[in-house]
């Protein structure tokens, strides 16, 4: 560092300790130590302008030792817009370093398990301020599969359900590229070594993980659930899966019928009349999804049937399949 530098930390140095006075002794009436104080910083602001709405904000109480602290420090360019919540009574090197990092005030977005992109879109749409049909249009544009390197067909499944926060303002596309960022996050090595155990390519592997979010109610179940239906796929059975069905037909229905199945006998998402998977994921699987599936649990079930508290009745053949859901739908006692 050369002289004029040093001279420059040194003068600031002294604007500081002369600002804290002020600060302290010419506004008694501004924000008490340790309260959060929330400052918006405009784009395009400049250093000086920085300076002065944190010293209309009590924040600091000196904008020229604040400016010169920037500029020493090699900051001056580097200070990011946005809205800030800042604690009174910190020094100006913390309040520096956070507009410099750009530690934003941000929002939260949640993304629940098992939803489906026209039930993402309202979300993203409430959080940004646009129409929903223009938020589900953007997350339907064919180009994105390619763009974020995800194995589609489209983005539905890569959706990772989880807490997001997002500062005031992002855009679509910003979230859009975060959310298919954190899924890519969840394929390491481990991973892809189990897909390949299984026979399942990365996109297969969603899509299965898709429908065991959909049937699976307890969290105990899900390997189980999974395993149903590699069993299935194993032995080239259909895998009948009516969540497949419901998304076939758009519209969720409250109890499926076999006219629902008659509906979309020719959509390819319909497992009653195709074989094998579907095209692609029907929804978003969370993360305890698609790790039961890359870890299914071992055995000889090829049936299941919900009981009323949510929890199913696995069984090996159709017969056993078939008096179980005559007892359960009598309200006989469950097996086991």
């Amino acid at each position: 560092m050369n002289f004029r530098r040093l001279l420059l930390l040194g003068l600031a140095a002294t604007l500081i300790a002369a600002g804290a006075i002020s600060l302290a002794v010419l506004r008694r009436g501004g924000p008490a130590a340790g309260t959060e104080v929330e400052v918006v910083i405009e784009s395009g602001a400049t250093l000086d302008g920085i300076a002065a709405r944190l010293d209309d904000s009590g924040l600091i109480g000196s904008p020229l030792a604040f400016s010169l602290l920037a500029r020493v420090k090699g900051a001056a360019a580097e200070l990011k817009a946005g809205r800030y919540r800042i604690v009174a009574g910190v020094g100006y090197g913390e309040i520096l370093d956070m507009l410099r990092r750009g530690a934003v005030v941000t929002v939260p977005l949640t993304i629940p398990e098992g939803l489906t992109l026209r039930e993402v879109a309202p979300r993203i749409a409430g959080f940004t301020g646009d129409a929903d049909s223009t938020v589900l249009a953007i997350l339907r544009e064919p180009s994105w599969v390619e763009r974020l390197g995800l194995p589609g067909p489209t983005l539905e499944g890569y959706i990772l359900p989880e807490t997001y926060r997002f500062s005031e303002g992002t855009g679509i596309e910003t979230i859009i590229q975060e959310m298919a960022t954190r899924y890519q996050a969840f394929w390491g090595e481990t991973e892809r070594a189990l897909a390949d155990s299984l026979g399942l390519t990365e996109r297969e592997v969603v899509t299965l993980a898709s429908i065991v979010e959909e049937e699976a109610r307890l969290a105990e179940e899900r390997p189980v659930i999974a395993g149903v239906y590699l069993n299935r796929l194993e032995i080239g059975m259909l895998l009948q899966a009516d969540p497949t069905v419901q998304y076939a037909l758009g519209e969720p229905q409250e109890r499926l019928l076999f006219r629902h199945i008659d509906e979309v006998a020719d959509n390819p998402y319909n497992t009653y009349t195709n074989a094998g998977l579907p095209p692609g994921p029907i929804a978003s699987p969370g993360i305890a999804s698609l790790r039961a599936t890359l870890r299914p649990a071992e055995h000889s079930f090829l049936f299941f049937v919900a009981r009323p508290d949510g929890s199913h009745e696995f069984t090996r053949t159709n017969r056993e399949h078939v008096n179980a859901t005559n007892r359960i739908r009598r309200g006989q006692p469950n097996r086991p």
